[in-house]
This record gives structure tokens, sequence and C-alpha cells, in this order.
């Protein structure tokens, strides 16, 4: 073995130990088919997918299926390069202009995935002499695309406007050329960021915003269009970064801007200019989801009312839940690490399957049972995920003292 790998080894042998103490492995789930937007079968059985981000259950869309066939056999299976060096297909600017009105804003960008996107952006936007402030539970993708530029970078302690100020306070001059990062929906708890006190923070000093409506859109605003929307404060926020992946049930990213200078970015952002752009089909189903969620809203409605049936049902179990009602449900775990996949390995053999956090991935260090609904959900399948929670209450609700 390559003296390199050693490295690797310890995590090796913790997985291993993780597995063998709890009986069941959440780090190699194999889908061996895929059903139905909520169910698939996986390690032989069916279960109901509860911790997909599939929001609006549109991976099974007809007519974005039916887009994504015709594209592939009238442009084929992809670009084999990136748009910079290939040229861009009018499939992917078609997709711009739909972003940008979908938004009203002059600019948008259209990347291979969100996690390029956030890569792109924050590399590229800010250099040296300038400053990141981002929200300290931001997505791996926030911390990595700030590591690769040249840019300074604070953290504020998590949906803290107060702290944000203190922070921008202390930077002087430099908080106009400083980026504030934060999320509309957190991943791992499902809680929103403080959006009216933060652009209220940023506006006192002069700083920039940016916002990535990943987990956001197509759940909160009149329009799907993310927190920001739903607050009314999309006329202050600079740039907004989100995925495909999620609500609109395909792979890729984009940024948007009310600054038609985003447009130049293109030609220094190395994560754009040297990534394959994304495959004719992909950007097809894209193009008809975006349209199916501007155009009602029926069901983020159904979403809305499957969050509020689960989060209600499993906080009359006594359970420990996130802060709020979300598509996103997070159940704390009063258990150590190494009881946590069995906990987890548990709901899957009743038929469930959610997603295991572990630290360090998680906020505050504890272990998580995620959930992450669909409006493709049904009441039913609601009530057969909470009766396999109910079966496992004594084992997860936090122990009462006195």
């Amino acid at each position: 073995m390559s003296e390199l790998l050693n490295k690797f080894l310890p995590l090796e042998a913790k997985r291993s130990e993780l597995v063998a103490i709890g009986g069941a492995d959440p780090f190699h789930v194999v889908v061996e088919r895929v059903v139905s937007a909520t169910e698939a079968i996986v390690n032989g059985q069916q279960v109901i997918m509860a911790g997909t981000n599939n929001y609006l259950g549109l991976t099974f869309d007809p007519e974005s299926v039916e887009a994504s066939c015709a594209a592939v056999r009238d442009e084929g299976t992809g670009t084999t390069g990136s748009r910079m060096a290939n040229g861009s297909y009018g499939a992917h600017l078609a997709l711009e202009r739909a972003l940008a009105d979908f938004y009203a804003c002059p600019a948008a960008i259209v990347f291979s995935t969100g996690y390029i996107a956030n890569l792109g952006i924050l590399s590229t936007l800010t250099g040296s002499g300038d400053v990141i402030l981002m929200d300290a539970d931001c997505h791996a993708s926030i911390y990595d695309g700030t590591r690769l530029g040249a840019a300074q970078v604070v953290r504020f302690r998590h949906n803290d406007a107060a702290n944000l100020e203190r922070r921008l306070q202390r930077l002087e001059d430099k908080a106009k050329r400083t980026l504030v990062v934060v999320e509309g929906i957190y991943s791992m708890l499902g809680d929103r960021a403080p959006l009216q006190e933060i652009v209220e923070v940023k506006n006192r000093y002069g700083a920039s915003l940016l916002i990535d409506e990943a987990h956001s859109l197509g759940v909160l605003g009149d329009h799907g269009r993310g927190l920001a929307e739903e607050l009314g404060v999309e006329d202050q926020v600079d740039f907004i970064t989100g995925t495909f992946s999620k609500s609109l049930g395909s792979i890729g990213g984009y940024c948007v801007s009310r600054w038609a200078e985003l447009e130049f970015m293109r030609y220094a952002m190395r994560p754009y200019i040297f990534t394959a752009s994304s495959s004719p089909s992909l950007i097809a189903s894209t193009r008809i989801a975006l349209k199916k969620l501007n155009s009602g809203t029926v069901l983020r409605k159904q979403l809305w009312a499957n969050a509020h049936q689960l989060y209600q049902g499993l906080a009359e179990m006594g359970l420990e839940l996130g802060p709020q009602v979300s598509p996103v449900i997070a159940i704390r775990l009063p258990v150590s690490m190494e009881e946590a996949p069995g906990v987890w390995g548990e709901l899957l053999s009743k038929g469930i399957y959610v997603n295991l956090v572990l630290p360090p991935a998680t906020p505050d260090g504890g272990c998580l049972l995620r959930c992450s609904l669909s409006a493709a959900h049904s009441p039913e399948q609601i009530d057969r995920i909470l009766a396999a929670f109910s079966d496992i209450k004594e084992k997860i609700a936090p122990e009462k003292s006195g």
C-alpha cells in the first residue's frame, strides 16, 4: 500500500468499529433500485426514502423525464468539455435567462453542481485585501470556496446578527470590502438565517451579502425563490447561489446577482473555466422543473403540510428536534457516536431511510437523525415514518430530570 494512504487507516478503523458495534453500516448504503420519488429498494427491502432532499418530488415528473430523454437523443449524452473551451449550448444560455427572469436579476451563471457554484463564486469574488464573514454553520462547499481564494476569512456565531455586527465594527474601513455569507435554510437542523437583521447590519457597514438558497429554493417565498423572497429583502441581497439537485430534481448549480457585472466573473473563475459543462439532459429537465416551480404553489403547500405533520408527530413523542418546522427535520440523539448507527439501522429495518449525521459534520458535536421531506410523500407514508420512530422512541427520547 502507498505510504500516502496510511493517514486514512484510522478513519477506516473507526468506521469498522462503529459498524461492528451498531450492526448496521450507514456509510455504504446501496440503493439497489429506485421505485418512485419516495421509495426505493435498499438491502433487498422496499423502504420509504425520507432523507433525499427531493423537496418537490420532481425526480419522476413526466415532463421533466421526457425533456431529458429528448435532449439526449438530440444533443447526446454530454458536452465533453467546459463552456469556455467547447462553447455554451443554446440550452445553457436559455436556462441562465430563465433563472435571471425568475429572480428578476440582470445576470445569472449556471455551474455543473451547486458545490462548484460556491467554489467558483467565493474563490473569485473576493481576493487579497478583502474579507469573508461567514456563518459558522455554513455548508462545506462554502468553507472550501473560501479556502480557494485569497481573502481573509472570519466566522461569526451561527444566526447571531449581533456577533456579526461586532466583527464588522472591528474591520473598520475593510467592512466595505467584506462579503457576508449565510444560508437560507441550514441543511443540518433546518433552521433559517435571521436575514432581515443580517441585511440591516451589512447595510450599516456597507458590506455585501451572499445567501446560499440551496435548501430554500422551491421551499420558501410566494414564488419559491427562497428566504430572501419570503422576507422581502431580495433587493438587499447582492448574490444568491443555489443548486438544482434538491427542489429541481436534477444536478447543477447557479449564481444570480442584482449586479450585471457578475457576467465578467466568467473569465476569472477556475471552477467554471476548467469544469465540463452540464449535460443536455440535465439542463433540459431543470428548465422544465423551474417552470413548474414558478407556475404554482400546489407542491410547496403539500411539502409544508407534510413537514408540519412529521414535526408535530415527533414533537408529541418528546423527541428533541431542530428549532423550527422545516422540510429538514433533525432529531437529536441522546446516544454516543458508537450507538448511533444501531439506532439508524433499526429505522432502516422498519422500512424507513433517513440520514445519520455524526460529528464533526453536526453543528454542536452531537449525533443526528436527519429527515428531509418531499411533496411526493403521502400522509400515509408520514404516518409510517412516525410509527417507526414511535417503536424506538424510548432509545432516542432525552431523559427527563427529576
